[in-house]
């Protein structure tokens, strides 16, 4: 897997382009400000280094190499600091009760891998932390304007809430919107978006 993104990132472009994600742009005000966040499958950085230029303090986690590379190269023209991982997220452990927001913008996984990832984020959260997360549901297929064509790698909400529980959640639906970022994501997609916090005891 981690070879065929390396050869899709090993380019001068950024696939996704260097804007970030819309939902993400939409929604990052409720990370608590200035706080540690982590990008999860944050491919060449675009988001991580948007949240960076944020003021927020950004890891970003990957499993091409060739992707943090650019990731860090786009930082640095930016003039912002970023961390990077290279790592498998079927197998890495996110560290418990660290990250004031953890985001999945078209991470993708396999059913087994995303529901063992899930709890994980659950317990990696702070208490008042949020999860933002957005993905190509089935549908997106007859759509064609990017994404897996795996449909085991697609979601819905009804997939992903009870994965979620410990979290109260804000935000939950599949919906239909424009998604326009790069050369790999070209128009009309169908979509799923969460928002959960970590409630404060």
């Amino acid at each position: 897997m981690a070879y065929r993104w390396d050869e899709r990132y090993d380019q001068e472009n950024f696939i996704f382009g260097t804007e970030p994600n819309d939902f993400l742009k939409q929604e990052a005000y409720r990370i608590p400000t200035g706080g540690k966040v982590l990008c999860l499958g944050d491919g060449e950085g675009r988001n991580g280094v948007w949240l960076a230029e944020q003021g927020f303090q950004v890891t970003s986690v990957d499993l091409s190499q060739v992707g943090l590379d650019k990731t860090q190269r786009f930082a640095d023209q930016r003039g912002v600091q970023i961390e990077t991982i290279y790592a498998d997220l079927a197998e890495w452990h996110i560290e418990p009760q660290a990250w004031d927001g953890i985001v999945s913008i078209f991470c993708h996984m396999m059913p087994d891998e995303r529901k063992k990832m899930h709890p994980r984020i659950v317990k990696g959260l702070q208490p008042g932390g949020v999860f933002l997360l957005e993905a190509y549901t089935p549908d997106q297929i007859n759509n064609g304007t990017g994404g897996p064509s795996n449909p085991d790698l697609l979601v819905t909400t009804e997939d992903l809430t009870p994965e979620l529980k410990s979290l109260d959640i804000q935000l939950a639906h599949n919906i239909e919107r424009d998604v326009i970022e790069g050369i790999s994501h070209t128009g009309q997609a169908s979509v799923t978006q969460i928002i959960a916090t970590l409630l404060e005891n």
